[in-house]
């Protein structure tokens, strides 16, 4: 397997970091049949956050720049955000490389706590973050569907609380 470090952003890495945010958006507009395409401009905007900690990239020896973290502050406590692993990249262990980075960063500036809040059609994301020790549940987000419309492909959802949710 060909070598991969996490490193610190730099900007040489923007090309790649814009490119990984709109790989971001475009998955999460198929989770919920969006069909907006920012092409990465949100990453402009992520870079000038005030509460922005760090970000790092995953540096792979020869593919470059394939996934990237982020650590929000929210006083002594942070907040991931985003984490993201090319396409190509992913389930070989690079997004829990970048998980465990940002904890010891987080741990090393004193934080008392890491959070983070995948989508919840993300089984996958939700059950690699859980593995990586993301086990208490510290907030939830409801949302009212105005438009009322059924998705051909939506799962099951979840059960909290003995509620029925749909995700």
């Amino acid at each position: 397997m060909t070598p991969v470090a996490v490193r610190s952003y730099r900007p040489s890495d923007h090309s790649a970091g814009r490119n990984l945010w709109a790989e971001l958006t475009r998955q999460h507009n198929e989770m919920y049949g969006e069909h907006t395409d920012d092409n990465g401009a949100g990453f402009e905007e992520y870079l000038t956050r005030l509460d922005l900690s760090g970000l790092w990239v995953a540096d792979h020896a020869d593919d470059g720049v394939i996934g990237m973290v982020g650590l929000i502050m929210r006083g002594r406590a942070g907040e991931v955000d985003p984490v993201v692993v090319t396409i190509t990249h992913r389930h070989k262990g690079v997004g829990r490389l970048l998980l465990q980075h940002v904890a010891a960063e987080a741990k090393n500036r004193n934080m008392t706590s890491l959070t983070i809040s995948p989508e919840s059609r993300n089984v996958d994301a939700i059950r690699s973050l859980h593995a990586a020790g993301y086990d208490v549940v510290s907030s939830i987000e409801l949302t009212m569907d105005l438009n009322r419309h059924e998705h051909a492909w939506q799962q099951e959802g979840l059960q909290l609380h003995e509620l029925p949710f749909r995700s």
